[in-house]
């Protein structure tokens, strides 16, 4: 390969480790949330405003600025992910985890969808079919443990509201990253996104704020900061060096992995056809990922 082909070969080399990365800490960050003893909307919210505290500290340190132009541009992704947290933490009150995560791992096929059309991303009839078997190796996950699976339908729409906007939120800040950094995006995103909790977690608590986290519950979400937070971050970078496909099909590692995490951190029982449905999931993921490198490399 030329100069040129090489060093975009390792750019995307570095987008499929930075994405890859991001999921670990999304899941890792599933396992933290289910120990946490706060609601789910008052987590995000306060979550969400640390991260811009801290972040905008460093930010506004660096002699950089977020201009009324930064808001305009991210205020799409901003919105997409707080109303995601939103309405997921909502969902999983009115349906079982299964049933919403489930119906999340749907989201790859609508990224596939809009990445063809908008992008031109090449989505082939064997990308498609892989997928689905990914999918069906997160249904025996979440729905291999014994368990009803059960449910109501306000909740499982409430769930495939969320996959939408979880959706949405990759293609938009897909659209806004070569225009803005990703230290500005995720100082902002978190920012805007504080302001769209707010309300809502609220309303919540049954107060006119939400009420103030005790010193252990700080601890609890400077690590989801540090944490998942990190993976937003990590994510938001590789947008720039990757599909929308490859990093849309990456995210169903997430249900999996935190399944993984529940079984070593919370001791939660697995058993064999989940084990199972671990194995096709991560199997086909590598072989996705794998293909996307020799892709990348010139290979066949």
């Amino acid at each position: 390969m030329t100069g040129p082909d090489t060093a975009a070969s390792d750019r995307a080399g570095r987008g499929r480790a930075s994405a890859a990365t991001a999921v670990c800490f999304w899941s890792v960050g599933n396992v933290i949330v289910a120990g946490f003893d706060l609601p789910g909307l008052q987590i995000g919210f306060w979550r969400l405003l640390l991260g811009a505290v801290v972040y905008g500290t460093f930010l506004y340190a660096g002699g950089r600025r977020i201009t009324w132009a930064t808001v305009r541009l991210v205020a799409l992704p901003a919105v997409a992910i707080a109303m995601e947290i939103a309405l997921f933490f909502v969902a999983i009150q009115h349906t079982s985890l299964a049933n919403a995560t489930t119906i999340g791992a749907l989201q790859p096929i609508l990224l596939m969808a809009v990445a063809s059309r908008r992008y031109r991303e090449r989505v082939s009839g064997w990308l498609v079919g892989i997928a689905l078997v990914a999918i069906g190796g997160v249904s025996l996950v979440m729905f291999g443990g014994g368990g009803v699976a059960g449910g109501h339908l306000r909740g499982d729409l409430l769930a495939a509201m969320s996959m939408v906007l979880f959706a949405a939120y990759f293609v938009f800040v897909k659209d806004v990253r070569h225009r803005v950094d990703t230290f500005t995006l995720q100082t902002t995103s978190m920012a805007i996104g504080a302001l769209v909790l707010l309300p809502l977690a609220a309303i919540d608590s049954g107060r006119l704020l939400p009420p103030f986290p005790s010193w252990s519950q700080w601890g609890w979400l400077a690590l989801l900061l540090a944490v998942p937070g990190t993976g937003h971050y990590l994510m938001n970078w590789a947008h720039l060096h990757v599909s929308l496909t490859l990093t849309g099909l990456m995210t169903l590692a997430i249900p999996v992995l935190s399944a993984a995490g529940g079984w070593l951190v919370l001791d939660q029982r697995l058993t064999a056809v989940q084990v199972i449905g671990m194995v096709v999931v991560l199997s086909t993921l590598v072989v996705v990922v794998r293909r996307d490198a020799r892709m990348h490399a010139g290979g066949p």
